[in-house]
């Protein structure tokens, strides 16, 4: 690479074990910091700062279409086609505020090759046509592609159009943005907004990428153990035909707060899942240091850590258990992405006087607060989670590095000395240990006036006016072609039904050409056989215990399950409710606060969880219980297994103080509701269509999906009007404290630590048992499992979502059965050939897949964000035909094989050692089998499974849950479930039967 030697620098960082070398391109000036460390898992990163210049999303465009073909691979939408020919562990790009990145991660040399070449091509020389702008940004087009329309059919498409408005959807989300609209002016909203997306033209996409995607613009990453001269000589053959020149990637600042305090208010959606009188969301924001002084831009972030984190914490409780707000706002916490640092503190769930007495009430609350948030006991408790993150080996630590640098190194920080660790918290500790020094910033930064107070209220017309908005814009690009053509209105619409006509053809016809010039893997790259880790298998007392012995530097991780047999219904849907409770009421003798400083102290962090495990051997039955999890240095293990029995068995259920608690979880839980099902919609909709079809799926619903939602809306809207209803709940949530976990067979037991600290460590283990409770008998109570017959298989959830989310399930076959390794190949078939053309690029969702669960024994398809689910039902519906009849050639099923074993080779952490075998009972050999039937997977196989099981299965074999805006369409084949709260009060509407 043509560098400079003044431009030259290196850096031994020992507490990471790496290595860092910034380097400069003398010819373009574009950058490369390189971190050499002893790790397989090697990723590079092209990056450009991508300042947006309005709000239309054009970063965010530009990103999509820039990765739809290039010059030395002219193929439509390489990037997901170099998916299924790789074995990446990692694989995206993505848009922030200021930057776009694009970086990959593999383990696998000839693969790194590959996807730098693509990478550096796509993203330096891509074709930017003008089919895939209207694909991936946004176009007016018929809503249905294949057969037109007239004017009244068509609509706003688009990919990147859909996923936005699917965001927007998501009242968190849409807080955040409006909020950085204000404390950052000068950054517009690089994801785009989609009522300023529909000003942007194909013309100045392609301006802004020959003026940003330049190689001075450029600032490239690697990482590992890669051989860096190779990587050093593709970089700078992609950088040939490029000179230096000046690019516009100046450093914006925030808002200037000087004459402060600024009041802003803007409108926003109701959230129909909180009460009426809890609309509003407000924060107070702040701007500190630059980012670049790392001591102390490190000690803020401390200062935020030890004031908002944690139930204990001073501003939680003063703001939140007081009963003002229900939730933190999502732009609450220490921000450092930029120039400058933003600290913010903000709540949801507010009632309409509650902004002012937010304001009001927050300086005394910090200032009453730092005397206890500052003790050097909880400041020890954080300084020790930094030295167990600096001995814990991860997997993705060099995604995670760059996660951690690329923000700063794009606002002027030197990202080789933000990697030095120990030097920025050396000196913190010097001066901290001065006296007052935390307590001097914050009142440096945050008691006085040079803050913006941003408060969201709620409109309930908000919706409509986008929709209006929206269809104002649609007439307005209407008369826009009108004009453009010269004629008559149905000439208009007939060139929209020819553009959309023209894209699908071209759809069509590139689908599969010059996929030959794109690199490779062969799943002869693929080793047969896999390295078994060693485990042993023992007992501890009356538990087994399964134990990996390697070197941990240091640390052992802990994991248990307590199998809990014939649990009742009403305390199964209690269990996610007790788990919460356990890290948010205290004990008899200590506080909450007190309990979390110790885990701060003396472990990685302890989580406790609901388990749903399905039996391997037969389909649908399932065992459940909880399962608990952590890690801590080798020296302070037997502290956590302390901690954990404290918090399984000490915790205290009773008092005035338990029912604040669990009707603050309650609200909490409810009013955060809509904004976590918008996130994750398809996962959602699979697991809701997944109850119908076995007692796993539907335990499974019961604890984690839309019915737990469903159930805790209930218990919230019964104890707002009845004063006993929650200390009815805590009687039984002692119920559960009784078998929570025992000294039995039914807990299991899975360590990884060091060989020099096995011995102790069982030792340490054998105590933990004594000191466990015989298992209690489950309490005998009316009600039992739920009778499937209540779980209907057909579901509309009609929710205020812009876009749907759909999710279709089938019951096939257990994990040992032959076929289920065809299974898990026609998911990754049907994904790239068939789903991703049709529901992707012809149909304008976000995503769209397939895939089996080897383990749960149900084959899915699913679609995100997506604005069309009726045609997607369909799409779905012919899928096993397609799949059937297709002559599927060698090619395609080697892409799919490199797809499964992208996922079943990917680099674990090493705490995740003997967790298949731990949690789900498969073996290495069982393992083993799998893989070999994986790789041998036939072009018959394949269409047999699709006949099978997509084709001929049982329709009571099959269940179809979607999340949307209820429309026209939906007729009496669905169950329509509807979830709102009226008047302050939680209710659920259920016009047909539906549990």
């Amino acid at each position: 690479m043509d560098i400079m030697a003044s431009n030259l620098k290196a850096k031994e960082v020992p507490e990471l074990n790496l290595t860092a070398l910034h380097l400069k391109h003398g010819r373009t000036g574009a950058e490369y910091l390189h971190v050499a460390r002893d790790d397989t898992n090697n990723v590079f990163a092209v990056n450009f700062k991508t300042n947006p210049v309005d709000d239309t999303g054009l970063p965010h465009i530009l990103e999509h279409v820039s990765l739809c073909g290039s010059q030395k691979y002219p193929v439509r939408d390489p990037f997901f086609k170099m998916m299924p020919r790789s074995l990446a562990n990692f694989m995206n790009a993505f848009t922030s505020s200021d930057y776009t990145s694009y970086p990959f991660a593999t383990t696998n040399e000839k693969d790194f090759r590959n996807l730098s070449s693509v990478y550096l091509d796509a993203t330096l020389s891509p074709l930017l046509k003008k089919s895939d702008f209207l694909q991936e940004g946004w176009r007016l087009g018929p809503a249905d592609s294949k057969a037109g329309g007239t004017k009244d059919d068509l609509i706003f498409k688009g990919v990147v159009y859909n996923e936005m408005k699917g965001q927007m959807s998501d009242a968190s989300y849409l807080f955040y943005v409006r909020f950085r609209d204000h404390i950052f002016p000068s950054l517009h909203n690089s994801g785009g907004d989609p009522d300023k997306m529909t000003a942007l033209t194909h013309a100045q996409l392609v301006k802004y990428h020959q003026q940003h995607y330049h190689a001075s613009n450029a600032r490239f990453f690697s990482y590992g153990n890669l051989e860096l001269a190779s990587q050093l000589a593709t970089v700078d053959s992609y950088l040939q035909g490029f000179e230096k020149v000046d690019i516009d990637n100046s450093i914006r600042y925030p808002r200037d707060l000087s004459t402060g305090p600024l009041r802003v208010k803007v409108p926003g959606p109701e959230d129909t899942m909180q009460s009426a009188e809890r609309q509003h969301k407000s924060s107070v924001s702040w701007l500190t240091c630059p980012t670049s002084d790392l001591v102390e831009n490190f000690s803020i972030s401390l200062m935020s850590s030890l004031l908002l984190n944690g139930y204990g914490s001073p501003i939680y409780r003063g703001l939140i258990e007081s009963g003002l707000g229900l939730n933190y706002s999502s732009n609450t916490g220490y921000d450092t992405s930029g120039k400058l640092g933003i600290f913010t503190i903000g709540l949801d769930g507010l009632p309409q006087d509650g902004p002012a007495q937010f304001e009001a009430l927050l300086p005394q609350l910090l200032k009453d607060g730092a005397e206890e948030a500052f003790q050097q006991r909880k400041v020890d408790g954080l300084l020790h989670q930094l030295e167990l993150a600096l001995k814990h080996k991860t997997a993705n630590f060099g995604m995670a590095l760059l996660d951690k640098i690329l923000p700063g190194w794009l606002n002027e920080v030197d990202p080789v000395e933000s990697l030095a660790w120990n030097s920025v918290i050396d000196s913190f500790k010097r001066r901290n240990v001065q006296g007052r020094y935390l307590e001097s910033l914050l009142e440096k930064y945050l008691l006085n006036d040079r803050r913006l107070m941003f408060t969201m209220e709620p409109s309930s017309s908000y919706q409509q006016e986008l929709d209006a908005n929206e269809a104002v814009r649609k007439e307005a690009i209407f008369q826009d072609v009108l004009g453009d053509l010269g004629a008559k209105a149905e000439d208009a619409v007939t060139h929209l039904n020819q553009q959309e006509a023209k894209l699908l053809e071209e759809q069509e016809d590139t689908k599969n050409s010059n996929v030959d010039c794109l690199p490779t893997l062969r799943v002869r790259d693929i080793a047969r056989q896999k390295e078994e880790k060693l485990l042993e298998r023992t007992k501890i007392g009356n538990a087994n215990l399964l134990l990996h012995q390697t070197e941990t530097n240091g640390i052992t991780y802990f994991q248990a399950t307590q199998t809990m047999t014939d649990l009742p219904a009403d305390l199964r849907r209690l269990l996610p409710l007790f788990t919460e409770c356990l890290m948010r009421l205290g004990t008899k003798t200590k506080t909450v606060g007190e309990l979390e400083a110790e885990i701060l102290l003396k472990s990685g962090g302890i989580s406790i969880a609901p388990f749903t495990k399905p039996d391997l051997l037969n389909l649908g039955n399932f065992s459940e219980g909880l399962a608990f999890s952590g890690y801590s240095l080798d020296q302070n293990f037997a502290d956590f297994l302390s901690l954990l029995r404290t918090l399984t068995m000490d915790i205290d259920f009773t008092g005035d103080r338990a029912v604040a608690a669990v009707r603050e979880l309650l609200e909490s839980k409810t009013s955060g509701a809509l904004d976590s099902v918008a996130e994750s919609g398809n996962a959602f909709a699979i697991m809701s269509a997944a109850a119908a079809l076995s007692s796993y799926g539907a335990a499974q619903e019961e604890k984690s999906g839309l019915t737990q939602l469903d159930y805790a809306a209930k218990q919230l809207k019964v104890a707002r009007t009845d004063s006993t209803h929650l200390p009815a709940i805590l009687e039984k949530l002692q119920q559960i404290q009784r078998f929570v976990i025992s000294n039995s067979s039914e807990l299991s037991m899975r360590i990884v630590c060091d060989p020099s600290a096995t011995t102790l460590n069982e030792n340490r283990l054998s105590d933990f048992m004594k000191n466990l409770p015989i298992l209690s008998a489950m309490p005998s109570v009316d009600g039992g499992f739920q009778p499937l017959s209540k779980y209907v298989r057909n579901i509309f959830y009609n929710l205020p979502y812009q876009v749907s989310y759909t999710g279709t399930s089938s019951r096939t076959v257990t994990y040992q059965d032959p076929t289920s390794a065809a299974l898990a190949i026609l998911g990754q078939l049907l994904t790239h050939h068939y789903l991703h053309p049709e529901v992707r690029e012809k149909g304008g969702a976000y995503g769209a897949s397939a895939s089996t669960n080897s383990v749960t024994g149900l084959f899915s398809m699913s679609s995100y964000r997506d604005p069309q689910p009726r045609t997607t039902l369909n799409t779905f519906a012919k899928a096993g035909i397609f799949a059937r009849d297709r002559a599927w050639t060698d090619r395609e099923l080697e892409e799919a094989k490199l797809g499964v074993f992208q996922q079943l080779d990917a680099p674990i952490d090493i705490s995740g050692e003997g967790q298949k075998e731990f949690m789900y009972g498969i073996t290495p050999k069982m393992e083993q089998q799998r893989r070999e039937r994986l790789l041998d997977v036939t072009q018959k196989d394949i269409q047999q499974v699709a006949d099978k099981f997509l084709i001929k299965i049982d329709p009571e074999a099959q269940s179809t849950t979607i999340l949307g805006e209820k429309k026209s369409w939906v007729d009496e084949s669905f169950h329509v479930k509807s979830m709102q709260i009226t008047e302050s009060k939680m209710v659920i509407f259920s016009p047909l039967r539906f549990v």
